[in-house]
């Protein structure tokens, strides 16, 4: 127990004096999450607004199949993204395996479903009055749905911050497609992995410490955008 207070303790220190490591690790982890996140919500959110404003045979399984990919393990994501862009695959030419940009990649592949699924979900919430009345008014479908979404948008901006914790906490497609490299795609949950195996406790804890509350600070924003 001693020995754990005494690694907290050291931990605590690494934070406060902004180690250079640690600091370089959490940087390069927020940058990673939220390019994701970004790219991701660009093309979720408009295709989670194509699919609820359009009727068409399969929809509900459609919706379906989205919602089970929820809680899809990060290893197989982290295995389809490997084959898509290693050498030999259809990606192969781009370089992203190994590289900041290829978990970039990776973790937006991994949040699509939640922030499609939870997108599809909050505009079926709005009232159907303002689909009529928008359209009564002469608004275009783009315009109908931009109304829309607009009106749903803190159900939209919680799946988005949804998605970025999913990405910020994912260690899969992290050590799969980013490879671990020090200085170059380690990152928060990766490091956290490596550091435990090695026995260098007080990194791993300084580390976990901040994933924590980066963790808690996006709950408490998803909890304040609900709450609206």
């Amino acid at each position: 127990m001693q020995e754990i207070w005494g690694g907290f303790v050291r931990a605590i220190d690494l934070i406060i004096t902004l180690n250079a490591q640690v600091v370089e690790i959490t940087t390069r982890s927020l940058y990673i999450s939220l390019s994701s996140a970004f790219l991701a919500a660009v093309i979720c959110v408009p295709l989670g607004g194509l699919i609820e404003f359009h009727s068409f045979r399969g929809k509900k399984i459609l919706v379906n199949l989205i919602q089970t990919l929820y809680s899809l393990p990060t290893v197989t994501v982290g295995l389809i993204v490997f084959l898509l862009i290693s050498r030999s695959g259809p990606l192969g030419s781009l370089g992203l395996l190994f590289s900041p940009w290829g978990m970039v990649f990776g973790q937006a592949i991994l949040v699509s479903p939640i922030m499609i699924g939870l997108t599809v979900t909050a505009l079926a919430a709005v009232s159907p009055q303002i689909k009529d009345t928008a359209r009564s008014l002469g608004a275009t479908e783009i315009q109908i749905i931009v109304t829309v979404i607009n009106e749903a948008r803190q159900a939209v901006m919680a799946a988005v911050l949804l998605g970025f914790g999913r990405a910020l906490s994912e260690v899969g497609v992290a050590m799969m497609i980013g490879g671990n490299i020090r200085g170059y795609t380690r990152v928060l949950t990766t490091s956290i992995a490596l550091e435990t195996s090695m026995g260098n406790l007080e990194l791993s804890m300084a580390l976990g410490m901040i994933l924590i509350s980066i963790s808690l600070v996006i709950n408490l924003l998803l909890n304040r955008v609900q709450g609206r």
